[in-house]
């Protein structure tokens, strides 16, 4: 079931003293979650992409495929609502949805107040879905084992071109929603390449996340 507790971004207070960066403070809380997830032996993702990318669905797909392997929690990044939250529980793992109010992307402290809800020695996995955006998240890293971008074909072809720090911040790339891209005349392939070019080790799978094609490609390409 859903968890009941949501983490409210907007409460969240951090000392920031005169002089001191945003985005460093923030670098040195993930690199804090990071090692104590490593300490319990918690794999951690963050997904990113814009809103309709399909990023819930893909997650629904990967709890599906993965539930049986490992046990598994997930914190959803929204502005305001629990509907996709909702959706992710009903397959049976753990939920913290955190709402972030005005913010257009989680950031390393609100993930560590989302950890406190949960009992690491009781998962193995925790899958982050960052707030709909495909530019601010890239700035603020979780303190997550590997980074996920997705994009729909629905978006055009110019996705990867016109965010090219958002695929360098990412080690696995999703092109999803594969069942339009011949009536979006957008080539799949083309859209790894141009990720590729900007990150070569990148890793990729092309997705139809309503129907569970290409989930196959995105565990193996998570090493999961």
């Amino acid at each position: 079931m859903t968890d009941k507790e949501i983490v409210k971004g907007e409460e969240v207070t951090l000392e920031i003293k005169p002089g001191m960066n945003i985005l460093e403070v923030n670098k040195q809380l993930a690199q804090k979650n990071k090692e104590l997830l490593q300490k319990h032996n918690v794999k951690a993702i963050d997904i990113m992409g814009s809103i309709g990318a399909g990023k819930t669905s893909l997650i629904e797909q990967l709890v599906q495929a993965l539930k049986q392997k490992y046990r598994i929690a997930v914190f959803k990044g929204d502005l305001t609502t629990t509907i996709d939250a909702e959706r992710i529980g009903r397959h049976g793992v753990k939920v913290v949805t955190i709402n972030t109010g005005l913010e257009c992307h989680l950031d390393a402290n609100v993930v560590a107040r989302a950890v406190e809800r949960i009992s690491l020695q009781d998962i193995d996995l925790l899958i982050i879905e960052n707030v709909g955006n495909l530019i601010c998240p890239a700035e603020f890293p979780l303190g997550t084992e590997k980074r996920v971008v997705v994009v729909s074909v629905t978006e055009g072809p110019y996705m990867v071109l016109k965010h090219p720090f958002t695929f360098m911040t990412a080690d696995v790339m999703v092109v999803n929603k594969k069942d339009l891209a011949e009536i979006m005349k957008i080539d799949t392939n083309q859209l790894a390449k141009q990720a590729k070019d900007i990150k070569p080790d990148m890793k990729f799978a092309i997705t139809n996340a309503l129907t569970g094609e290409g989930i196959e490609d995105l565990i193996k390409a998570l090493e999961l």
